[in-house]
């Protein structure tokens, strides 16, 4: 069983591979069989089952928001079973900003990322960005 700190620190180095677009480092991190929640009622909500779906809905935020998708970490607090970290959104697609900060709540089993759980603090706008 991995610590508190352990598992911040895999959290992080997620963070990492993702803004610099490292997404085999990304993929190491993830359990075969991820679940990926986004809540909300946007086109992207709702569970993503695998780590290919998962690394597909990244690309979809890209996709759909012209490679502007950005993800600022602001926080990360860890336990035993999840990480929490606090992010900052930006993207920008047809006209329209999304800037607004968000929770994901990661669940880290053995060292891999079994689930996430994404929370929009504005899940009207996002779903109105993304829609």
């Amino acid at each position: 069983m991995m610590g508190a700190q352990e598992n911040v620190d895999l959290v992080r180095r997620g963070y990492a591979a993702f803004s610099s677009g490292d997404m085999a480092t990304l993929s190491g991190l993830f359990a075969d069989d991820v679940v990926w929640t986004v809540s909300g009622t946007s086109r992207l909500s709702g569970p993503k089952h695998g780590r290919d779906a998962v690394l597909g809905f990244f690309g979809e935020t890209m996709a759909l928001s012209g490679g502007t998708f950005r993800v600022s970490l602001l926080d990360l607090q860890g336990g035993e079973e999840r990480v929490y970290a606090l992010q900052h959104l930006h993207a920008e697609r047809d006209g329209k900003v999304l800037d607004q900060n968000a929770v994901n709540v990661f669940t880290v089993v053995d060292g891999k990322v079994e689930s996430v759980d994404d929370y929009s603090s504005d899940p009207a706008a996002a779903a109105e960005f993304w829609d």
